[in-house]
């Protein structure tokens, strides 16, 4: 199994623009022979997206069955490929920061973020949630779980369920040196406490996040896409 790991540029609250980005890399990976390819956190939002005043969140945040998963859906038909995509989920007028994983048309994996820093939690109401389980979910044969960001760091006794791989996408603001200079180790490190093969993905935002994309396994570095450098990191996973 070949997966690509993008570490790619966003706007903002620019959906549309998010959304042709990954058309634009589902297309590239397919290309390349990946079965799946995996963005960041709150990928097609924007992690930045949010006010913390719902009322206008509610209008950012969308549903599993929104236009925009409908188009996604199509797109792994189309194109022959599944994603792993982050975004801002609203469910019975509760956000949730999300992470779905469509294959083949079809929603084999959402995941709700666990860990609380995702939010401004000092502003937020109890529109503004969590989600409450961490479930392997089988892809391709593999015992799979993902995990947000903060997720590991927080409660990495959470993702000790002997998962065979670890999808991690996160927003982090990293600068080149910080994470040069040992900022990596940690994450391989802390990832190791969890599952020995994590996927690790971060995406590129202006003056903010700078990206980066990598396979941590057993503690160590397997393979990177360089802090700073967009495109695609791609891993392969025995069957």
């Amino acid at each position: 199994m070949k997966i690509a790991l993008a570490s790619v540029r966003i706007i903002d609250r620019d959906i549309q623009y998010n959304l042709s980005q990954m058309e634009r890399y589902m297309k590239e990976a397919k290309a390349d022979g990946a079965d799946l390819i995996c963005f960041g956190e709150a990928f097609l939002q924007g992690f930045n997206a949010l006010s913390w005043e719902y009322e206008e969140d509610q209008k950012t945040a969308i549903t599993t069955s929104s236009k925009e998963f409908e188009q996604i859906k199509m797109w792994t038909k189309k194109i022959s490929i599944d994603v792993l995509f982050g975004y801002n989920e609203i469910e019975d007028a509760c956000i949730y920061s999300s992470c779905a994983l469509v294959a083949d048309d079809k929603i084999l994996c959402n995941y709700r973020r666990i860990s609380k820093g995702w939010k401004e939690y000092w502003k937020t109401d109890e529109h503004y949630r969590e989600g409450e389980t961490v479930e392997l979910f089988d892809y391709k044969g593999k015992k799979c779980a993902i995990g947000l960001c903060g997720d590991l760091w927080d409660h990495p006794e959470r993702f000790t369920l002997g998962e065979d791989l670890l999808f991690w996408p996160v927003y982090v603001c990293w600068t080149k040196e910080e994470w040069e200079n040992g900022g990596k180790i940690e994450y391989a490190q802390q990832a190791n406490l969890c599952c020995e093969n994590t996927l690790y993905v971060n995406s590129v935002c202006e003056g903010d996040a700078f990206g980066g994309a990598a396979q941590f396994c057993g503690g160590k570095i397997q393979r990177e896409l360089p802090i700073t450098k967009e495109g695609l990191l791609y891993v392969e996973v025995l069957m």
